[in-house]
């Protein structure tokens, strides 16, 4: 498979006066320190109070660009999870054209995880913050899923779709089922929790997105093969 394009990131397009620019560039501090901050504590663990601090104003300057918490947590999906979605639908429409008829598991997991790991390898400080609170969210019930759902369903659905290609005598409920594992794995990684190098003592590193994509796609393509062979459909 051809590598996938990863689309730049989206820059807002510059307001066009002094005091547009100043509430632009406010709500963007504001975003930045909330998903550091969100990152590190999760959705409950942090209040408007918290972001104010973290940002150096007044809890009244928060609230006059957002009503709320979830507000906040809501604009900081908006500006970075349409980016991941974007690309990785790309990604997957681009191998279907390329493969044809010839779709493979491994191939339709590399199309729907690699664009994701690139621009972790590109630019690993703007999306870190992003990558655990999806972690987060992937893991959660109510405030998670809803997100989840509401910015890569379509996403998921698109791969489903590739895998059922792959694996024409595959029952669909087993496909989704290796889904719920992978998807697991993929979020996991996102998160960069540092376990892994201290289990590994340094053998092995979270942050090594270049060695998570070379070893991803196959590893996860053999789960799906091991779980679809012989697998007969649900009743």
């Amino acid at each position: 498979m051809s590598e996938p394009r990863v689309e730049p990131e989206s820059k807002r397009p510059r307001a066009g006066n002094h005091k547009a620019r100043v509430r632009e560039e406010s709500i963007e501090r504001i975003l930045d320190a909330a998903e550091q901050l969100f990152a590190e504590f999760g959705y409950h663990g942090v209040t408007l109070k918290d972001v104010a601090k973290r940002v150096g104003v007044s809890s009244t300057l928060i609230h006059y660009h957002f009503s709320g918490k979830e507000s906040i947590y809501e604009a900081l999906w908006a500006r970075k999870a349409p980016i991941s979605a974007r690309n990785r639908l790309e990604a997957m429409r681009r191998y279907a054209e390329e493969a044809g008829d010839n779709v493979t598991v491994e191939g339709a997991l590399a199309a729907w995880i690699e664009p994701d790991l690139n621009v972790h390898l590109e630019d690993p400080e703007y999306w870190a913050a992003i990558g655990k609170i999806s972690a987060q969210a992937n893991s959660a019930a109510g405030w998670g899923a809803e997100k989840m759902t509401k910015y890569y369903n379509p996403v998921v659905l698109a791969l489903i779709d590739l895998l059922k290609k792959a694996m024409p005598d595959c029952d669909e409920a087993t496909i989704f089922w290796g889904y719920h594992f992978v998807s697991g794995a993929m979020t996991h990684n996102m998160a960069r929790t540092g376990r892994l190098d201290e289990l590994s003592h340094g053998l092995c590193s979270s942050d090594d997105f270049a060695s998570i994509k070379r070893h991803m796609a196959k590893f996860m393509a053999a789960g799906f093969h091991a779980i679809c062979q012989g697998a007969t459909p649900e009743k």
